[in-house]
């Protein structure tokens, strides 16, 4: 298993957890010197914390961050439907009536439609079935990861820990986890907790959950609740490392035409992130922070109505 290159993710490895837990995402609070209090999604930085009281971690639970969007523009006599992807990869959603629909579809609905990496797809447009009935319609809308269309290449993985001896807890059609679609194929390593785990094949970060700190097995509570990093591969094929530690992604890369590095992405709340990525390009260092915030609509809701 030697041809394939190695992107490593250095993250704890939680092994033998069912799935993850309910999210960690934080609020910071403490009092300036000047006794008014103060609220963030970061601890005080070096110059607050000379003068920094009382500080205090507030945990907030939130849901998982929201694969898709579903938005709806009217015109005159109808309506568009379209899906907006949030990942950096491929998806494929499906939207369908609720209760109480007076609508129909064209294409009739159930519809299903591929939408690009942070791209757009108009997925049906919807008009009135009797333009005489009054009341609204709801509309759910589901997301796969991932394009239906993509076919594997014949590509040798490397093994993704780090470790003199492998062992494998689970394989294909494991009774204990492994028994639904997406689970079927999947492989569960043991590892000690905080063991790195390598992505096993070259691919770009497609999406991240990292804030989940407790586990279960109650599907109603901890379902969907789990830290994981998907690659996508060139191949439209995707890899799903899961089970990982919170609080941090630590991405090492080297680039084609020379040159490395390594990034550090935390995502810090559902509206914001924060990157610190250094390294060597054209024989040169760099390092730089970037941190971004979500100023717009951030609904993880995947329903609406139209009226």
């Amino acid at each position: 298993m030697s041809r394939s290159s190695f992107l490593p993710i250095v993250l704890g490895l939680a092994a033998l957890l069912a799935c993850g837990g309910a999210q960690a995402a934080k609020v910071y609070r403490w009092k300036g010197s000047d006794g008014i209090v103060h609220y963030g999604d970061r601890a005080p930085d070096r110059g607050q914390q000379a003068t920094a009281r009382d500080l205090t971690v507030i945990p907030v639970r939130a849901e998982p961050a929201a694969v898709a969007r579903l938005r709806l523009e009217t015109r005159d006599d109808h309506t568009l439907a379209w899906a907006d992807n949030l990942l950096a990869g491929p998806i494929e959603v499906m939207l369908e009536f609720g209760r109480g629909s007076n609508l129909v579809g064209t294409p009739a609905l159930p519809a299903r439609a591929t939408v690009p990496a942070n791209g757009s797809a108009l997925v049906s447009v919807l008009s009135a079935a009797d333009p005489r009935r009054a009341g609204g319609s709801e509309l759910r809308l589901t997301t796969i990861p991932g394009n239906p269309n993509a076919r594997p290449r014949d590509v040798d993985y490397r093994v993704p820990l780090q470790q003199r001896t492998q062992r494998v807890d689970q394989g294909y059609g494991g009774r204990f986890s492994h028994t639904d679609p997406q689970n079927l194929y999947a492989v569960d390593f043991a590892a000690e907790i905080g063991t790195p785990v390598l992505a096993a094949r070259d691919g770009v970060v497609m999406q991240v959950e990292s804030d989940f700190d407790k586990a279960g097995l109650s599907l109603e509570k901890y379902g969907g609740r789990a830290n994981y990093v998907r690659i996508l591969h060139d191949d439209g094929t995707m890899g799903l490392y899961a089970h990982l530690r919170p609080e941090g992604v630590l991405v090492h890369y080297t680039c084609a035409r020379g040159g490395f590095g390594r990034s550090k992405i935390d995502v810090l709340t559902p509206r914001s992130i924060r990157i610190e990525t250094q390294g060597i390009a054209d024989d040169l260092p760099f390092n730089y922070v970037i941190q971004a915030r979500r100023v717009g609509e951030c609904s993880q809701r995947q329903s609406a109505s139209a009226h």
